[in-house]
């Protein structure tokens, strides 16, 4: 869904010349969405890896993990509740 709404919103903002180099919002703003897209996209794999190694026979021993996507996940989540209000609300 993020990267979908990427694909559109950018666009739009190149569009209204709002460029990286108009000004250090932008650049921070293209910077962070964009570094989040990418831990996203990481941790799908992540999360795809996990769910294809809990149907082998060897899945007992790396129980672990699946804690890890876990923990990598909401990861993405936390700093997602930080950047959309600082990003989407307060500008």
């Amino acid at each position: 869904l993020f990267l979908g709404i990427k694909r559109f919103e950018y666009p739009a903002k190149f569009e209204h010349h709002n460029l990286p180099s108009t000004n250090v919002f932008w650049s921070c703003y293209f910077v962070l969405t964009g570094l989040h897209a990418l831990h996203v996209i990481g941790g799908i794999g992540f999360n795809l890896s996990v769910w294809a190694m809990a149907g082998r026979s060897t899945w007992p021993q790396k129980t672990h993990w699946l804690e890890l996507a876990g923990l990598y996940w909401h990861f993405v989540d936390i700093v997602w509740m930080f950047l959309f209000p600082l990003l989407y609300l307060l500008s």
